[in-house]
């Protein structure tokens, strides 16, 4: 019997928070019963791992890019039509409304808009497009799924029921250990220094420039501290001239984009966020599942609240404050949180079956 195919329908792939999360269910999803087909938009075909999601039995379609909206409609079509898909899923928050209505003109049974942010501060020519399509956003969707309870009351109202999602990890691959946390301090040369750490796209809805501020209060308590930034994205170029003019050279790293991030969170001694808005971040997630302190401002829902270290902090309280609560973590004892993060719904395996369940029982309703 062959698996039952999902047409899982994201954007530009950049292998941040949406990406990884669709990738990671998919690897631990039962291939027996459900495989995905990822329709992504043409553009980013260097990022997408086509290799890996082909040896798991996936395939990879591109689109053109949904600013071209007759074309990237018609396209679709053909390829649900063609296809014969039972369900579409558009991880695409707010522009799920593009891809679900091309859904539901080659009928599709089942549409999930699935939502992972919301509209927030400091993007003003972005918002107005999000609360537009916001008002669309029941139109075409027979169902509904979220990673963040807030973000998904945000798009779909308070009364819809929504499917959640969590934002899960394989957390064995991030538990705090030692041995890998003093391996990784002597490759980054920063063994006997307190190391702040901030993974992400370089975004306006990141903060940099507050996260380059607070460092510079960090340093007046702490002068041998060091700031460890990963990440790509527009910004990249103007975050690190700001951090060349207001820190010393020798108190940050850049390693633009890495690929062992679970590693690099071991070597760190507090991870910083913060978001001019955010649902759940993935980043959170992975830095808690390795036991870090985890800093993060209260744009960013009050969901990504798990061990007891973490704190949310208003962004008005400026970057002096900021640092003290930083600092207030310097010689911390980490501590395996792998049992909290379970009982907190954070495994991935966890949430693959439950997505395997839920999208059987969508199927159901309609034999």
């Amino acid at each position: 019997m062959q698996p039952m195919r999902v047409a899982v329908v994201l954007g530009h792939w950049r292998n941040y928070g949406v990406e990884t999360l669709v990738l990671n269910l998919f690897r631990h999803i039962d291939k027996k019963r459900i495989s995905f087909d990822f329709i992504v938009c043409d553009g980013t075909r260097e990022e997408v791992p086509e290799q890996e999601i082909h040896s798991l039995g996936g395939r990879v379609f591109y689109v053109p890019q949904y600013t071209n909206i007759l074309k990237y409609k018609r396209r679709l079509v053909d390829l649900f039509r063609s296809n014969q898909y039972l369900i579409v899923h558009a991880h695409m928050s707010t522009l799920s409304v593009l891809p679900l209505w091309a859904a539901k003109s080659a009928r599709v049974r089942v549409r999930i808009a699935h939502c992972h942010t919301m509209a927030g501060k400091g993007e003003h020519a972005k918002n107005v497009v999000k609360y537009f399509l916001r008002s669309l956003a029941k139109v075409f969707p027979t169902n509904y799924a979220t990673s963040s309870r807030l973000a998904g009351k945000w798009l779909f109202g308070p009364r819809v029921p929504v499917h959640y999602v969590p934002v899960a990890r394989e957390l064995s691959q991030l538990r705090f250990d030692p041995v890998r946390r003093l391996r990784m301090r002597e490759q980054l040369q920063v063994s006997d220094r307190f190391v702040v750490g901030h993974f992400g796209r370089f975004v306006e809805q990141k903060n940099h420039l507050f996260l380059i501020d607070v460092f510079s209060e960090v340093l007046k308590t702490e002068p041998e501290a060091v700031l460890v930034l990963a990440g790509d994205g527009p910004l990249v170029d103007r975050v690190m001239s700001y951090a060349r003019q207001k820190l010393p050279e020798s108190s940050f790293l850049y390693l633009g984009i890495r690929s062992d991030t679970a590693d690099l969170y071991q070597a760190l001694d507090a991870f910083v966020l913060p978001s001019l808005y955010e649902g759940v971040p993935g980043t959170g997630i992975e830095a808690q599942a390795a036991g870090l302190p985890f800093i993060f401002s209260d744009a960013v829902t009050d969901e990504a609240l798990i061990i007891d270290s973490a704190q949310r902090l208003p962004l008005t309280l400026g970057a002096s404050q900021w640092a003290k609560a930083i600092c207030a973590h310097k010689g911390d004892i980490r501590e395996d949180q792998d049992v909290r993060m379970r009982e907190a719904g954070y495994e991935v395996s966890e949430a693959a079956e439950n997505l395997a369940r839920y999208y059987e029982r969508l199927v159901e309703d309609f034999i």
